[in-house]
């Protein structure tokens, strides 16, 4: 295409949407923005000509979609056509995975791993929240969003995927085999199981202490809480520790119903954008466990769902929230359709806003003296550094997977066990290949003073002391909230 027929189809695209533009935005003039398209279109011409390869116009101009959303936030990502259909089964849950969120590092730009999900297949393999993806199955991931990481990332149940990580506080990558599957995980869990495969949610029976941790928000959250929350107080809990840590989010929805259940009255969240009509999430009066004495457990991996139910507990003064200042992500996305429907732009179009109005979502320039997140109580910071996290993931790691071995549901479903067998012959093959990669257990040591965090004990063996000074401070709060309850309700 010459470039007067490319400005005249630019000429007629800005004509034709004038009147939206200037209706909504108030935007720059008309020849202004004919200048700046003269500007991106002599650009294209220039590279498609002169670039040492032959390169696509489409590609640049794909490319260049990308680069201006990558220029507002991490979150909003273009969708094109060849990845749209794999993008909408994502959504429909039809592909297996590995059990990971992962979003974009603010600092280095690169994949982080927000959270592994508890029992599935990356969980046992060692990958820890905050983890940077430095490859996948050998391919750099330097430039790609999560949405082509997502689509890298799954495939079909029995087949494997290496990924090239970095654990943070260390200087040498590692390189695990995770073999993908159906993830089938509980969000709501304890500390430990007991005979029947049940969670046992007491950790101090004498002073009737209670824990839940919720691993994500999803669909059936908020009622499997409510199950448990039943569970406690028929046995006469005096106290709830609620662990939110390594919780990268999920479903609104789940986080105001879940707020809502230990709330009498007062805002749970707001979302504000530009151009959508803002929405406040208030609390019903029907709250069954609103004077149960509450603490929350919250991390720097505490993201979107899990901040929302904890700014809005400590902003309503209903719980204590104890561990370190969270991820900060706390923006909404809408998809919207380009091409008919063939490409998808996701973008983000409104924020969540905390009751007392501060912004959660920590954006590009934001500094740590900015108001973002969710920060512990004055007093209530308990920080771990980056060999103290891995102990506590690896203990905490082992806890689960020996706890019960039904407690891990993630499987092919049965429509796949050709494909499944046929991976496990695969497997079986590349063990006699002296270069195909080794398993978790079978890795060479890490380099000195590396704690080895893929190679897991086999179930059974002593996971040895179980160490959580986080949990053990909150235990500290909570029982002094109990001590002062029986006097609070005198008064």
């Amino acid at each position: 295409m010459s470039r007067r027929n490319f400005l005249a189809l630019a000429a007629l695209v800005v004509s034709s949407g004038l009147f939206c533009w200037q209706a909504t935005q108030g935007a720059k003039p008309k020849d202004e923005m004919l200048e700046l398209y003269g500007l991106f279109v002599d650009a294209v011409e220039k590279v498609e000509a002169n670039y040492v390869k032959p390169v696509s116009r489409r590609e640049l101009l794909e490319s260049a979609i990308e680069g201006m959303l990558q220029n507002l936030d991490q979150h909003s990502t273009f969708i094109n056509t060849s990845e749209s259909r794999l993008f909408r089964r994502q959504i429909e849950g039809k592909f297996g995975g590995i059990g990971i969120q992962v979003g974009i590092d603010p600092e280095t730009n690169r994949l982080r791993v927000i959270a592994p999900m508890v029992g599935t297949p990356a969980y046992e393999a060692g990958i820890l929240a905050g983890d940077q993806i430095m490859e996948i199955d050998g391919t750099s991931t330097e430039g790609m969003g999560p949405d082509k990481a997502v689509e890298v990332l799954t495939g079909r149940p029995g087949t494997d995927v290496k990924l090239t990580v970095l654990h943070e506080g260390t200087e040498a990558a590692e390189t695990v085999a995770v073999t993908r599957a159906i993830i089938e995980v509980p969000s709501v869990l304890a500390d430990h199981r007991v005979e029947g495969d049940k969670w046992d949610y007491f950790l101090d029976k004498d002073s009737k202490i209670a824990y839940i941790r919720i691993s994500s928000f999803v669909q059936n959250t908020a009622e499997d809480l409510r199950k448990a929350l039943d569970e406690i107080k028929e046995q006469g809990a005096a106290g709830l520790i609620l662990d939110l840590r390594d919780n990268p989010g999920g479903l609104l929805t789940a986080a105001v119903e879940i707020s809502d259940m230990f709330l009498e009255k007062g805002k749970i969240v707001s979302t504000e954008g530009r151009n959508t009509i803002p929405k406040s999430y208030l609390a019903q009066k029907d709250s069954p466990f609103e004077d149960l004495p509450l603490v929350v457990l919250v991390n720097s991996n505490s993201a979107s769902a899990s901040e929302i139910v904890s700014a809005a507990l400590q902003d309503n003064g209903r719980a204590t929230i104890v561990g370190s200042r969270s991820y900060g992500k706390g923006s909404v996305q809408n998809l919207l359709e380009l091409e008919d429907g063939t490409s998808v732009l996701k973008l983000t179009v409104a924020g969540y806003h905390r009751p007392n109005g501060n912004n959660i979502h920590r954006f590009r320039d934001s500094k740590p003296t900015d108001k973002w997140g969710v920060s512990p109580d004055a007093g209530m910071e308990v920080k771990l550094t980056p060999a103290e996290y891995i102990q506590w993931f690896i203990a905490r790691r082992e806890r689960d997977l020996n706890s019960s071995a039904k407690g891990r549901k993630h499987a092919a479903p049965d429509s796949d066990k050709k494909d499944e067998k046929k991976a496990d012959d695969k497997k079986a093959d590349d063990k006699a290949k002296p270069e195909a990669a080794a398993k978790p257990e079978e890795k060479k040591a890490d380099p000195k003073d590396r704690p080895v965090v893929s190679k897991a004990r086999k179930p059974g063996e002593d996971a040895g002391p179980f160490v959580d000074k986080v949990r053990d401070r909150a235990v500290e709060v909570l029982k002094a909230k109990i001590a002062k309850a029986p006097q609070a309700k005198a008064a």
